[in-house]
Formats: structure tokens, sequence, C-alpha cells
């Protein structure tokens, strides 16, 4: 039965209620780790986990999306960086579209390609503006992309932005600051982006302490993203949510 992941994203949004979503990148992640992050997710009652990646094949999506499942017993939700990384063993997926950049094959290219693969596969579909903003060096989501990151200290431009995603009928804002960024997005942008929408706010890339997480949950995110620090510290994920619902 599919999982309603997107009423999570709305009570995070309504009632003020964080959450620290663990992000999985199989190209960094190996199963057996994958496995350990969903175990710790499942005993701390995360209610989703992403998988996804700027490199990765759809086997490699699948082995690890099938492996978090053995330990927990959330919706796992695809964060796809191409359109083959669809696959039926998840139970949902953010669909991104780059609305930061004026790249139209992931404005809607891929977008179209990957419509009917969601479809037959019977995934939840949440669509999403996805936001690349500058963090101190070149991001895999920059570069693969080939777009600009909206720059950090541009916070007019992220809430227009942000603005017209919700405008156009996406359901949820997601600020990226990409993978292994040196600098989260800022409190300043977080709040512009939280007080221009009325959908829910994501927030991910850089957040490295429970400093970090504090700060962009009282800034207005609901959903924090946390990747690459889990790769190495899976534990750091209680710390993290005792941080933003403190």
């Amino acid at each position: 039965m599919m999982k309603n992941t997107y009423s999570i994203f709305e009570l995070a949004h309504s009632s003020g209620k964080k959450h620290i979503v663990p992000l999985i990148d199989p190209d960094k992640t190996d199963r057996q780790k994958a496995g350990e992050i969903g175990k710790i997710a499942q005993s701390l009652g995360i209610p989703f986990i992403l998988v996804g990646g700027s490199l990765i094949t759809q086997g490699n999506v699948e082995s690890t999306v099938l492996e978090i499942k053995k330990e927990f017993s959330g919706a796992v939700v695809l964060f796809p960086g191409h359109s083959v990384q669809v696959c039926e063993a998840a139970d949902g997926i953010l669909f991104l579209s780059l609305i930061s950049g004026r790249n139209p094959e992931l404005l809607i290219g891929q977008q179209v390609v990957a419509a009917p693969l969601i479809k037959k596969a019977g995934l939840e579909c949440i669509p999403t503006g996805y936001m690349l903003i500058e963090s101190g060096k070149t991001t895999s989501a920059a570069y693969m992309s080939q777009t600009m990151p909206i720059p950090y200290q541009k916070d007019e431009i992220a809430a227009c932005t942000a603005l017209a995603g919700e405008m156009l009928g996406l359901k949820c804002i997601y600020l990226e600051a990409g993978s292994g960024a040196e600098t989260p997005v800022s409190a300043s942008m977080i709040k512009a982006v939280k007080d221009a929408i009325s959908i829910p706010l994501i927030v991910g890339g850089g957040i490295r302490t429970e400093e970090d997480a504090k700060k962009a949950a009282e800034a207005g995110a609901d959903i924090l993203i946390v990747g690459n620090l889990l790769e190495k510290t899976p534990d750091a994920l209680q710390n993290l949510m005792k941080a933003i619902n403190s």
C-alpha cells in the first residue's frame, strides 16, 4: 500500500515539529552501512529516508532501498539525480524540478522521461522545487546540472524563486547547499523563503553540527536533510533530533 509521505511534510509544516531525515547516497554508502542507518532511524521514529545522488545507477538504488527496508518500516523516498534512478522498490519520489537554474533538461526534460516510469512503479510523487544555493565550493549537484547556484547572500532571489515554484503548483521547496558543502544555507535565506511561501520547506547540505541544525530549524526549515555526516557517524542522528526540537 502506498505510504502518504507528503502528509508528514504537511504535519511538520503545520505543527512546528521538525524532522531530521537521512539521505543515503549508494555511491558513498555501502549496503551494510545503509542498513545500519535504517536501523538507527527506525529506533528514533524517523518517518522516512531519502535515497539518491548525482551519479548512481538504478541497480545501486534498488539494492540500497531493499537493504534499508530490512531494518526500516517507514517510507523510503527517492531523491533522483536522473530518470534512470526510478525503482519500484521505493515508496515515493521527490519529483524534482531545478527551479534555481535554467537548464531545460532539469526543469522538464528528465521529468518527461521519468513520469511514465513513476506511474508504472506506483510511487507516491511529491512535486518539489529544487534550489541550489552557493556554498563556498562547486558541488556535485551544481556541476552535474550545469547550472549556477543562487548566490549565498541573495535572499530575495531565493524567496522569489521559491514563491514562483509554489505558484506553479509545486508542493514543497528544497534548499540545497550540496553534498559536502563548506557552508550550509544561511538562516537569513531560510527565513526569507519561509516567509514567502505557504508550503513545506526542506533544507539540506553542509549540516554537520547540532548548532547548524538548530539554526536552520529555528529559521523555518520543516525538514532537515543530513547525508555526509551520517556516512561517518550514523549515531549523530539522535543528537541532531534533540537539537531541533529542544
